[in-house]
């Protein structure tokens, strides 16, 4: 068996000490060009791979980031990853990842393991967060950053889109359309800052358009494909039969598509469909989801960059980061004659 070369050893080798090696390893004290030529090359012939644990207690810093998720599997979760991946290792910071299976005994659970594990910094990405979440993190002194539905009910540093103005231009667009009765299912409570933004700006675009609000067309559900396509299988089991359904995620609105096939309606020549986020399904799905497209790839790479700003005590200039969005007309919506 190949012996591990130890610190000891690169030292020995270039004739310096110990405390050298470690210096020129962690940048923490100037050498000279030479010497740290020279333990370079030593560390390069020999394979030498310095102890993070040991480095760690010499810098103060662990180069770790701990990213809770509330399942790695999904879609939208994914997409947010492949940002923060993307600027961790731009940043030289390694992520510690933590699935929750959106259970917030685990949620918590899982703050306490990173705090263990010494990281410097967390993106919790969570479908709802609440004030335990908030308090428990802010009482371990670890920098954080979230992405989640509710985030924006607290005081804290949150990537998100607008809302409100990204649900106007969708029923704005379903009603140029030509549909003037939309059914809007929302993929979460009622009482969420959130949610009251997207209902708010769903009654802004029928207002505008001299369309009366209709209670009996507005749902409120989960994310995930039963909760979409229970909700839209409700409203048409009422006789309720709309001209469109604007379903704020996109798995929850695949759902609901379903639901109205299976009732024996057709997408989109019967009853089209919208959907919120634009993950990889809304894009292979037949019929392909007319959706808002929200930049996941950059809500994470900027969640994640915030958390290092945190992190290094670098200004912030803003606490909550609207990105911008886009509505994608793709083939679930057909214009109405």
């Amino acid at each position: 068996m190949k012996k591990t070369v130890t610190i000891k050893d690169v030292a020995k080798q270039a004739g310096v000490s110990i405390s050298t090696v470690s210096r020129v390893i962690n940048d923490s004290k100037p050498v000279t060009d030479e010497i740290k030529q020279r333990v370079l090359e030593v560390i390069k012939e020999t394979g030498y791979i310095p102890n993070p644990l040991a480095r760690s207690l010499v810098t103060k810093k662990s180069q770790l980031i701990g990213v809770i998720v509330p399942e790695v599997s999904d879609t939208f979760v994914n997409e947010i990853l492949n940002g923060i991946e993307e600027i961790a290792r731009m940043y030289d910071f390694d992520i510690l990842l933590s699935n929750t299976y959106s259970d917030k005994e685990q949620e918590l659970k899982s703050i306490n393991l990173l705090r263990a594990k010494q990281v410097e910094g967390i993106v919790l990405i969570s479908w709802v967060i609440g004030e335990e979440h908030v308090n428990f993190i802010q009482n371990s002194g670890i920098p954080a950053t979230y992405i989640s539905k509710t985030a924006r009910d607290y005081d804290i540093y949150t990537v998100s889109t607008s809302n409100k103005k990204a649900t106007f231009d969708m029923t704005e667009h379903l009603i140029n359309k030509g549909h003037s009765k939309i059914a809007f299912i929302m993929t979460s409570k009622e009482d969420t800052i959130l949610e009251m933004e997207r209902l708010s700006g769903y009654e802004a675009a029928l207002e505008k358009h001299d369309i009366q609000l209709d209670k009996s067309l507005i749902k409120y559900g989960e994310t995930d494909y039963e909760s979409g396509y229970n909700s839209m299988k409700e409203l048409l089991d009422d006789g309720i039969i709309p001209h469109a359904a604007f379903v704020t995620g996109d798995e929850a609105a695949i759902g609901a598509l379903n639901a109205i096939c299976d009732s024996g309606y057709r997408v989109p020549e019967d009853i089209s469909v919208a959907g919120f986020n634009d993950v990889k399904i809304a894009k292979i799905y037949r019929p392909k989801l007319t959706t808002v497209s929200q930049p996941l790839y950059d809500m994470g790479a900027v969640a994640m960059r915030m958390v290092i700003k945190l992190i290094n005590k670098e200004e912030i200039e803003n606490k909550k980061v609207e990105l911008p969005y886009r509505i994608v007309d793709r083939e679930s919506v057909l214009t109405r004659k």
